[in-house]
């Protein structure tokens, strides 16, 4: 009888899924003889709640409900045949009073969203490793291979179950607190051995107040003498914690010439503080021998906020949008229903308008439109408006480094190294490997198709990294698809063909855009292509080549002529001590001069030296 019970549920519950709503039990019937012969299943938006006492406090919370009086349901009652308990569906209605869910919908409901034993064990581990639950959430989403919001339940369910569980949660383990500071010290004695192999690898710790190793950063050569040359914008990265002991790992990436991500350091921290977050960037700046960058870029925390304004006052900071986009499915999705794509729809093109004035207004809008005026994240991202829209940071540089395709870079260096380490020491010998190989390789250079004949293209192709060129090749191909509006005070008005874009304003000499584009990016945009083609020009100023994008403008040759001769002791030791001077000669024109004066004559002093060349420096370079 049980079972019989069990398979109808298990296939009302199917059914219900596919069609796009959940069941819930509503009541029982029993009596003396037969115990319970009645069960009653209805659709979860049935009935209406009842109105709760209000607490006495000011501004009581008010809770939307789902139900609405829905009738649809299932009755099964049960008889006796011949002896034999039998049961059957009495009543059957699938008649609904309110709009059924798509899939992407529906497996949000309560109902279907299901913690498996598997996923509850690690959701118990990291818990007890010190993990908040939206960094538990981020691991398991790594782990899984899922998108953002793509898990089979949600950051609430997590919430929900730790709290269950906190009973068997022993956040004082004294065998775990054990292993992670002998860990610990093992990663120290490790950066150790690194800086004693290289003098110009870098790190640096905190302690608590019993003395015990709290925050760990580090850097390498390599990534200072990058920074030198890609150090303008600076994307720090806390998505993921080690696998061990749920300490945060935040990476901080620049972007080289060619559009790849260049890992210039790292930091291991023990919390998400304020205090733990300027201890950060403060030995950042220290690696980086005091240099700030124009622009950094982050996620929206508001420990990483407090901590850039106060030890990175000069430079620019920016919330990086598609982290905010990522979330809103696990955000409004429930609380929104069928009315999330729309939203998502608005919300994503009012992050994009270009006036202050116009995203304020349909800001506005939309939080009247969907009634979110009280929801805590709409609250949270309009306190830290002046972060994130476009229209509030179109005029910082940002070098690309905010394009889906460079996160996607990002993560995908990140998960190599965090996919297999179980351990401090080995996660560390990961990332040095990886930022060993990440230097070394050489890609081989495409070669770029002309496609417009133009000779500024043909320029252009000559000075870019195929990368940039790409970007600008794209920008003058569409180009041609503006009509253009002298005006009388010697601007221009750009108008597309097919009205896909408002007005734009061009100011010539120096050409400027009220797009930006060439403000952020330092490539520039289709709009002032338009213009500078229309008045015949056949080869673009050199301002409009940035040193970051030119071919010339590279680090890898240097060091990949190390790696051919590297293996002897002196041509190393003679590399590092080059690529130091290196970057910090062309700081400023004065010492860039004073080294070049003084490396002349030191070379005019070694050629008049005997040129007796030893065998083992022979063997060396032809290795």
């Amino acid at each position: 009888m049980k079972e019989m019970i069990t398979q109808l549920l298990a296939h009302s519950f199917n059914f219900a899924r596919k069609t796009g709503f959940s069941i819930r039990k509503a009541r029982s019937t029993e009596s003396h003889n037969l115990g319970v012969y009645r069960r009653d299943y209805v659709c979860y938006r049935s009935g209406f709640n009842q109105p709760r006492k209000k607490a006495n406090v000011e501004h009581p919370r008010e809770r939307k409900s789902v139900r609405c009086g829905c009738d649809a349901k299932m009755y099964l009652t049960k008889e006796i045949v011949d002896g034999v308990a039998q049961w059957y569906v009495s009543q059957f209605s699938n008649i609904h009073n309110h709009e059924l869910l798509e899939d992407d919908q529906v497996r949000l409901l309560p109902a279907y969203r299901k913690i498996q034993e598997a996923d509850q064990e690690r959701i118990l581990l990291l818990s007890k490793a010190g993990f908040p639950v939206n960094r538990i959430v981020k691991v398991l989403e790594l782990e899984k291979g899922v998108q953002p919001g793509q898990l089979p339940f949600i950051e609430k369910d997590v919430r929900n179950f730790v709290r269950t569980c906190k009973k068997t949660i022993q956040e004082n383990d004294t065998l775990l607190t054990e292993k992670r500071e002998n860990d610990t010290l093992e990663f120290l004695e490790a950066c150790k051995a690194m800086a004693e192999k290289d003098f110009e690898f870098v790190y640096d710790y905190s302690t608590d107040e019993n003395g015990k190793v709290e925050n760990i950063a580090w850097s390498y050569g390599q990534s200072v003498c990058a920074y030198t040359m890609f150090g303008d914008v600076v994307f720090f990265d806390t998505a993921y914690h080690s696998i061990t002991y749920g300490l945060l790992l935040g990476t901080w990436f620049g972007m080289d010439n060619h559009g790849k991500p260049i890992l210039l350091g790292c930091v291991l921290l023990q919390d998400e503080t304020s205090r733990s977050f300027a201890w950060a960037f403060q030995s950042f700046h220290r690696f980086m021998r005091g240099r700030q960058p124009q622009t950094i870029v982050t996620d929206m925390d508001t420990a990483i906020i407090h901590a850039v304004a106060n030890e990175l006052p000069n430079t620019k900071h920016v919330i990086c949008l598609w982290h905010i986009i990522s979330k809103l499915s696990s955000w409004f999705t429930v609380p929104l229903g069928l009315h999330y794509g729309d939203f998502r729809s608005e919300f994503e093109a009012t992050c994009f308008l270009e006036r202050i004035e116009e995203f304020e207004h349909q800001w506005n809008h939309l939080v009247t439109q969907y009634e979110l005026g009280s929801d805590k994240h709409m609250v949270l991202l309009y306190t830290y408006r002046e972060y994130w829209p476009f229209c509030y940071i179109n005029n910082y540089f940002l070098a690309r480094m905010v394009t889906k395709e460079f996160l996607k870079s990002m993560s995908t260096f990140l998960k190599k190294i965090l996919s297999s380490q179980s351990c401090l020491q080995g996660f560390f010998e990961e990332i040095a490997t990886a930022v060993s190989i990440d230097y070394q390789k050489n890609d081989d250079i495409q070669y770029t198709y002309i496609k417009t004949c133009m000779p500024v293209e043909e320029h252009a192709r000559s000075i870019l990294t195929p990368y940039a060129f790409s970007v600008l090749q794209n920008e003058l191909v569409l180009s041609m698809q503006y009509e253009i509006t002298d005006m009388p005070d010697g601007s221009y008005h750009l108008r597309h063909y097919k009205g896909l874009d408002k007005a734009l304003v061009i100011r010539a000499e120096p050409i400027q855009c009220s797009c930006k584009a060439f403000d952020y990016s330092g490539i520039l945009c289709r709009h002032c292509l338009r213009i500078l083609v229309l008045k015949n020009c056949f080869q673009l100023p050199e301002t409009y080549f940035l040193p970051r994008w030119r071919s010339d403008s590279n680090f890898y040759s240097v060091d990949n002529q190390n790696q051919q001769t590297g293996t002897d002791e002196r041509v190393q030791a003679f590399h590092t001590l080059s690529t130091s001077l290196l970057s910090e000669s062309i700081m400023t024109r004065e010492r860039f001069n004073y080294v070049r004066r003084e490396l002349s004559g030191l070379l005019e002093n070694v050629r008049n030296m005997p040129a007796i060349i030893e065998a083992a420096v022979l063997g060396s370079l032809a290795g």
